[in-house]
């Protein structure tokens, strides 16, 4: 009789172990925290505190109109080595239909300007109803719309939703897109 053999990594968090099964090569284990780096990888399959949709998932949930998306991917700044006659085109942000684009608060840790932006925008896009359903995206294995309804799971939302796979998914399904623009951010 052959026993399995589990790989398991405890971890010992102020006094008491904390034992998580390690990640083979195509799962990611979801972190306690924000993450900080490395924001274009792969992601896990879980946030705790909100719900994980897949592509029709996302868009069944669309088609209904009741429920705000947000966009988080960040917003390419103008390349630092541009000469400043230079006239420079953004890329445009092809976003899904009725998307709010709150960009760059997908960042594990947010200059207090940034967390108030993120704050008063879900207040606004909510109505002030923490029980709105709030579905945060950008690309797929992109951990900022990971680290954004993580953000607002513990600004104390009820009803947020991730999707994964983001405007990749969306698009490859076949799905609308159209372009948007950021709201502004406080400078």
């Amino acid at each position: 009789m052959k026993l399995g053999v589990s790989i398991i990594a405890a971890v010992c968090l102020a006094g008491t172990f904390v034992v998580h099964p390690l990640a083979d090569d195509s799962q990611v284990v979801e972190p306690s925290n924000y993450r900080l780096q490395d924001y274009r990888s792969a992601t896990p399959e879980t946030l705790r505190g909100a719900r994980v949709v897949t592509t029709q998932e996302a868009a069944q949930i669309w088609m209904a109109g009741t429920t705000v998306f947000i966009d988080v991917l960040p917003k390419p700044p103008r390349p630092v080595n541009l000469p400043a006659a230079t006239i420079w085109h953004e890329k445009p942000r092809l976003d899904i239909p009725r998307s709010i684009w709150l960009p760059d608060t997908g960042y594990g840790e947010l200059p207090p300007k940034m967390a108030e932006y993120f704050r008063q925008n879900l207040a606004s896009a909510s109505g002030g109803d923490k029980a709105k359903p709030l579905v945060f995206y950008c690309l797929r294995n992109c951990w900022m719309s990971w680290n954004a309804a993580k953000r607002a799971v513990e600004l104390g939302y009820e009803s947020v939703i991730w999707f994964p796979d983001g405007t990749d998914g969306w698009s490859e399904a076949g799905l609308p897109l159209s372009q948007t623009e950021p709201r502004p951010r406080p400078e």
